[in-house]
């Protein structure tokens, strides 16, 4: 079925990977613990590979100390990386011994600046492996910024589509908007429960059928039928979607955007085999600094054919007033709106560096193993009674998934708890974790088993409250809870978890009476 603009709604001294019984009894929920599992197991039973990443405990408890410092346990890796303290102490140097100016000009703090930009757009390249005659690297304050620019630069038309997976960011949903204010149809290939995953056979069908517009008068701009984004990975479910669509998308004559900004924490990209047009990113989910700072890298022959609806400082080559007439610059900066931000763009240079001094495997690994133990925990978590304590949405296993897990728990009347009661419990328990839709609706609505028929009662109704919304809908919370895994997360993270959970939420009917009202997804 295909949907068309569907309505959205620690310790630090703990350097091995073995988690003792005697580590374990340190939390006030073991007893619990153990009346449900027996005798705890450690992660190396059943991930053995887990032993190889110890260096990430060692980085735990140096350069990211001060989590275990903070009694912290942070899961909320996909929502932002941590920086280590030698970033921030390599932006200080910096500062302390370089004098940058505003790019745009060629004194000596100008070029300083320039040289710095520069640099970094080269490590971003050859982190991906892109070519600099192929691709360009171009600045923006983050994924988001670079999918409007796509969007809004895009030659949509009537004779156009823009193809969207339903698992996929707010941020290039958006570019719906547009695309229908260029009369181009927007079509949704949707996300089929429990694995929460999209049937290739089915976007192909979707991919392979023409717009009535095309058919009557040839394709758009240079022969493109339109556009397909989706996500390398979903910051919903974790499900990793085949990279091999970008090529299937690209015989079919669509340009794609692939959103790899939950992906390239944990995962490489190889951008001399898997090509889109475009990919988005947001630098601070890798490494957590510098904030403000994301890309869009673009084939140059794709940007050759896009149009902006405006021109600013530092994108053209030159422009009149006398007379309406400008002309682009010739290169990416005709994308890069004013000044960029040249104090912290340096830091991406340092950060990708630093992600290569650990190694992507060892972080992927790591992220793997817990992802995998954690689902095998909270698949078995049950109240007395033998009801199951939680409902995972997604896979249930590593196969072909990141680190991010979304679940609801269930009450002891099989009621899901408020994820607004989660969120300000584990808050308290010093438990950082994201609760809600995550701004993924599309397949969030899966997930939760919404159909169209009660989604179109949005259009016409007049309430003016989320949770009034929520109700119309029939939906049982607000969403649900993420957990996400990253570069220097443990297996004690894992293991306050579940005793939070268990202690909190183990035979105990909750209600959402007291709880402020929600004002987002």
């Amino acid at each position: 079925m295909v949907h068309a603009e569907m309505v959205q709604i620690t310790t630090p001294e703990s350097s091995t990977s073995d988690v003792t019984l005697a580590q374990a009894e340190k939390h006030p929920a073991f007893d619990a613990l153990q009346a449900l599992h027996g005798a705890m197991s450690a992660v190396t039973d059943a991930y053995p590979e887990y032993r190889t990443t110890s260096r990430l405990d060692e980085l735990r408890a140096t350069e990211y100390s001060y989590l275990d410092k903070q009694d912290h346990v942070y899961l909320d890796y996909t929502g932002s990386g941590l920086d280590a303290y030698a970033q921030r102490s390599a932006h200080d140097e910096r500062l302390a011994s370089t004098l940058c100016g505003n790019p745009h000009s060629a004194n000596p703090t100008s070029e300083v600046a320039t040289h710095l930009i520069e640099q970094a757009r080269a490590k971003i390249l050859a982190h991906l492996r892109a070519s600099p005659d192929e691709y360009a690297v171009i600045f923006t304050p983050n994924a988001t910024g670079a999918a409007r620019l796509v969007g809004e630069a895009y030659p949509f038309s009537r004779r156009t589509r823009l193809i969207l997976s339903t698992d996929n960011h707010n941020s290039v949903n958006g570019l719906r908007e547009f695309a229908r204010r260029s009369h181009t149809r927007t079509v949704y290939v949707p996300t089929q429960p429990p694995e929460l995953r999209i049937d290739t056979a089915v976007l192909k069908r979707v991919l392979r059928r023409r717009s009535p517009w095309a058919t009557l008068f040839g394709p758009g701009t240079a022969g493109r039928r339109g556009l397909f984004a989706y996500p390398a990975q979903s910051n919903f479910s974790g499900v990793r979607h085949p990279l091999s669509w970008v090529r299937l998308a690209q015989k079919q004559g669509y340009d794609v955007l692939l959103d790899a900004a939950a992906y390239l924490p944990t995962g490489n990209l190889d951008l001399s085999i898997v090509q889109p047009e475009f990919l988005i990113v947001s630098w601070y989910k890798l490494f957590g600094y510098p904030t403000g700072v994301g890309c869009l890298i673009a084939k140059r022959s794709a940007l050759a054919r896009m149009s902006r609806p405006w021109f600013s400082g530092g994108t053209i080559k030159a422009v009149a007033v006398g007379v309406r007439w400008h002309e682009m610059a010739p290169d990416e900066s005709a994308f890069e709106d004013g000044t960029l931000n040249f104090l912290s763009i340096p830091d991406v240079t340092f950060g990708l560096d630093w992600l290569a001094s650990i190694g992507m495997h060892v972080i992927a690994t790591r992220v793997r193993c817990l992802t995998g133990w954690f689902l095998d925990r909270l698949g078995r978590l049950e109240h007395s009674s033998g009801a199951p304590m939680a409902r995972i949405y997604g896979p249930k296993d590593t196969k072909a998934r990141g680190g991010t897990i979304a679940f609801n728990f269930l009450d002891a009347v099989g009621k899901v708890v408020d994820e607004r009661l989660v969120a300000a419990e584990s808050a308290a328990a010093r438990i950082s974790l994201r609760t809600g839709c995550f701004c993924n609706p599309g397949v969030a609505e899966n997930a939760l088993d919404l159909r169209v028929s009660n989604l179109r009662q949005l259009r016409h109704s007049k309430t003016a409250s989320l949770d009034e919304i929520i109700n119309l809908m029939g939906l049982p919370s607000g969403g649900a809870i993420r957990v996400s895994f990253g570069l220097v997360s443990t297996a004690e993270d894992v293991d306050r978890f579940f005793a939070f959970a268990i202690k909190t939420y183990r035979d105990r009917v909750t209600t959402p009476a007291g709880l402020p009202p929600r004002d987002r997804c």
